[in-house]
């Protein structure tokens, strides 16, 4: 990294921190630190729900995707925007008539105490690991690439969430992300354009796509219904659509961001224009992630894309096997990089050569093969190094091939987005931890102000608690994956519970207790056995709870006639 990207980086997120702490500070009762007096506009509502979910693995992560996958990711989000007009027609206006703080209020007037306090529990333990993930992942991709101290650059990140945060609570998360997604689409939109630029100059977009798709990159949707396929048409529009719904209707990292809207029409506008453009920025995500590889079809690739394996490598007894391997892909890339030239010259004449598809293909089974073998001889080096470098791929290309000042900016985009979805998060958490276990059964006569400090304390506890946690981070292996993974081990029956509550009038606090409780327990046991791709337990976690509890209810109420 050169000076100017040193002073793009520090001055983009030292002007987010400061502009967030400056134009929220002095909250002086509980609804303006929590729900920010009501006063967001829908587009600022908006654009704070899709900075919540577009954490820093979502700009690390996704590109490195679609390099190795391919653009069937995007189906994950399919089912999204209906999820979105659910939640804006049945849980927004519930939420608003009754003046709810956080989303589990509701449960108490719904059903009892008890259950309010089972979802605000699940709630803080998939939210407070997840917290520390979102600080943990990008923080060990850039230690590893820039050499940087993982634990300091653990703790530079949660600290310059906490600031914000602490000082102006939910409306400083919403203004800060509006500065925050400015940043990551400028970066994005830069890179995309840059990427083009790089390619050789005979080339069109046209092209690249041509080339992307002869290496199966663009195959967008899968109509598979293997349930161990893990990204399908089927996965997405149904486990992809109770994942949605858990996480933006019953999550308080999300919906603290909606309750602060104006009104009701408010808020269901920010999660419409939510819906409406999230499936498009992930499309264009993996597109980049797309073009990167396109790109590497005409420039040096390395055998694996963390630097740590090669260090790793180089320092163990099969440093010259390894070697060997990358003079293969060596000599692999430049024949690559003559077939793609050739096919680009026939792709220019109007002809789709099939002959040469083939030929790329085969090349792309070769490189794939040398990749295989390079990560057994990593893990014979380390067995505990970590051999998958999806989330490197993206960084590797920003560090060696953009120009500077612009590195700067996409680490500052890296950086916004981890520090976005943190911020949620502690939010979250500590509105949840003050409202729904601290302010329900502290005594009464404290008064607004005293709420507001707890609240505050409790957004530092948090924070401390995720900072410890991604420091201890290490102790763990493929955390990166693991965040869609933990949501939906617990979403499901939350979901479920807010169901039941919403549409099944007839089940009382006892049945959906213990249904909810019963319900999480077989979730465990079905993640253990692995079984389904981890986004079916949404869909099963909902569906066991839901007819659990009314199972249970018929139950207790023969029991309650024969009695």
């Amino acid at each position: 990294m050169q000076q100017l990207d040193w002073i793009v980086l520090s001055a983009t997120l030292l002007f987010i921190v400061f502009y967030g702490v400056w134009k929220t500070k002095g909250s002086q009762n509980v609804e303006d630190y929590i729900l920010g007096n009501n006063q967001t506009p829908w587009y600022v509502v908006g654009l704070s729900v899709m900075a919540t979910q577009a954490s820093a693995i979502t700009f690390l992560s996704t590109p490195g995707q679609a390099y190795h996958d391919g653009m069937g990711f995007v189906q994950f989000y399919f089912g999204l925007p209906l999820a979105m007009v659910v939640i804006s027609f049945t849980f927004i206006p519930i939420y608003h008539r009754l003046k709810v703080f956080t989303a589990y209020e509701y449960l108490e007037e719904r059903f009892d105490l008890k259950t309010r306090s089972l979802a605000s529990i699940l709630f803080l333990i998939q939210r407070g690991l997840g917290t520390g993930l979102t600080i943990y992942a990008p923080a060990i991709i850039l230690s590893a690439l820039l050499g940087w101290n993982l634990t300091i650059m653990n703790i530079v990140i949660g600290v310059l969430v906490i600031i914000y945060t602490f000082a102006g609570g939910t409306k400083a998360v919403n203004v800060t992300q509006k500065q925050q997604m400015f940043v990551i689409m400028t970066g994005m939109f830069a890179t995309f354009f840059l990427i083009l630029h790089l390619l050789p100059n005979d080339m069109t977009f046209s092209n690249a796509l041509h080339i992307a798709g002869a290496n199966h990159k663009m195959d967008i949707v899968d109509f598979s219904i293997d349930p161990e396929t893990r990204y399908t048409f089927w996965s997405g529009i149904t486990g992809g659509f109770f994942l949605a719904l858990s996480y933006f209707g019953t999550d308080q990292s999300q919906v603290g961001r909606y309750l602060s809207g104006k009104s009701i029409r408010e808020s269901q506008m920010g999660l419409i224009m939510n819906g409406f453009l999230k499936v498009p920025m992930q499309f264009f995500i993996l597109l980049i992630g797309v073009m990167v590889f396109v790109f590497f079809q005409f420039n040096p690739v390395p055998l694996n894309f963390n630097p740590n394996n090669r260090i790793v490598v180089e320092n163990s007894p099969y440093k010259a096997e390894y070697e060997a391997i990358e003079n293969k892909l060596s000599k692999l890339s430049e024949e690559k990089k003559e077939i793609n030239l050739i096919y680009i010259d026939h792709l220019n004449q109007n002809y789709d050569n099939p002959i040469l598809r083939k030929e790329l293909v085969a090349i792309s089974s070769k490189e794939n093969d040398l990749r295989d073998q390079a990560r057994e001889v990593i893990a014979k080096a380390d067995p505990k190094a970590e051999t998958n470098d999806k989330d490197y791929v993206f960084i590797h290309f920003i560090l060696n091939y953009l120009p500077k000042g612009l590195i700067g900016l996409l680490l500052a985009v890296i950086l916004s987005a981890a520090m976005s979805s943190t911020a949620s998060g502690l939010n979250a958490l500590a509105s949840t931890t003050a409202i729904d276990i601290y302010k329900r059964n502290v005594g009464p006569g404290k008064t607004e102000k005293h709420f507001v400090n707890a609240t505050q304390f409790f957004t530092l506890l948090w924070g401390v608690i995720a900072i410890l946690f991604a420091c201890v981070g290490t102790l763990f292996e493929n955390l990166i994956q693991l965040v869609n993974i933990v949501g939906s081990i617990f979403y499901g029956t939350v979901l479920g519970i807010f169901l039941v509550g919403f549409y099944i009038k007839f089940v009382q606090a006892k049945a959906i207790f213990w249904g909810a409780v019963v319900s999480q327990l077989l979730i465990f046991y079905i993640y253990y056995l692995d079984i389904v791709s981890f986004l079916w337990l949404n869909f099963i976690g909902a569906l066991l709870t839901v007819c659990l509890s009314m199972i249970l209810q018929i139950s207790f109420g023969k029991k309650e006639i024969q009695e």
